[in-house]
């Protein structure tokens, strides 16, 4: 099952879209709005499966399905953790700046907690004030929790996932050192982020959803050219069910929560830094880490962070070629 939200009011208008993106219901009639659901699933759900079904044989009224009319899935959350599942991405950024890898990053997972009041639509622009701040793409996986009560463990916590989905994890790269001098964490540097056109429910996504993972390659175009392609399911050191019982170690979690993995990173087949896709490598899913790797190698990062009318766009593809979660495409204005 795909849902989405369509543009109108704060929270958006619940649909339930085709396998092939394709066409939409509406999906008022059951819940109004995509935190409604997730309120009540285990109730709802099977009401918005049948609804999916119904629309899958084109049994009930349909009408077509546009992503710039979608916002986020979730427009805004009561809770957006992030992590840094990749720590091999984690790895080389301390690398760069010359930062010894503490022991326990390789155990103890790493997650700060975003903004999450308002999430930007999937084809909605990146407002940037001034291009010194450093403006980066992350394109990550997500996924949204029922109830999680504290200290699940990380089994019960995979059970505990209703949807999965991606994100550009925006980041004003230059405003973070200054940030995490203070020992305080991450505020400015972190503005709003913006989602996949759809969530699919880990059902929908059958073997390429194993073990808290989503087993295909996350592609990532800037300015029209292949940037990255790294497979999601690889180097992955915290699955989705380690991250939330981290997050909910001390306290329960609501129904709605969206949980990242971070930067999806790959290591290079011989298992260095990971290659341009020009070299025969995979690329990257930011550029801090494409400047990362320039560093180690040159001495100094080459490629630029992003400038207005730049354009990034992040998706996922079945093994047909098609989309799964729909596509995030912006565009970097000024604001």
């Amino acid at each position: 099952m795909k849902l989405a939200s369509l543009k109108g009011g704060r929270d958006g208008r619940l649909v339930v879209v085709s396998n092939d993106l394709a066409w939409y219901a509406d999906a008022g009639h059951i819940a109004p709005t995509l935190q409604a659901a997730l309120d009540d699933w285990d109730r709802i759900a099977p009401s918005l499966e049948a609804l999916a079904t119904d629309l899958e044989h084109q049994a009930i009224p349909l009408e077509r399905f546009h992503e710039h009319d979608a916002a986020a899935p979730l427009p805004r959350a009561y809770q957006w953790a992030d992590g840094s599942a990749y720590v091999n991405h984690v790895a080389l950024v301390r690398q760069a700046r010359g930062a010894e890898m503490p022991e326990s990053f390789w155990h103890d997972p790493l997650m700060y907690q975003g903004g999450s009041d308002g999430f930007l639509g999937p084809r909605d622009p990146i407002p940037l004030r001034d291009e010194a701040w450093g403006c980066d793409l992350e394109a990550e996986v997500v996924v949204v929790t029922g109830d999680v009560p504290m200290g699940v463990s990380r089994e019960d916590a995979l059970g505990l996932i209703r949807l999965v989905g991606l994100t550009n994890d925006v980041s004003l790269r230059n405003l973070i050192p200054g940030e995490l001098a203070k020992g305080f964490g991450f505020f400015q540097s972190k503005p709003a982020s913006a989602f996949s056109p759809v969530f699919v429910t880990p059902q929908a996504l059958g073997d390429w959803w194993q073990g808290g993972k989503l087993h295909r390659r996350l592609c990532v175009d800037l300015n029209g050219a292949p940037f990255g392609r790294a497979q999601a399911g690889e180097d992955m050191t915290f699955d989705f069910g380690t991250l939330i019982a981290h997050a909910a170690k001390t306290r329960a979690l609501g129904a709605g929560t969206i949980i990242g993995s971070g930067t999806v990173s790959n290591r290079d087949a011989a298992g260095g830094p990971g290659k341009p896709i020009a070299q025969g490598g995979v690329g990257y899913s930011c550029l801090a880490e494409v400047r990362t790797v320039e560093t180690i190698e040159g001495g100094k990062p080459v490629t630029p962070f992003l400038k207005a009318g730049d354009t990034v766009r992040i998706w996922a593809e079945d093994d047909r070629h098609h989309s799964i979660f729909g596509a995030i495409e912006q565009q970097v204005i000024g604001a």
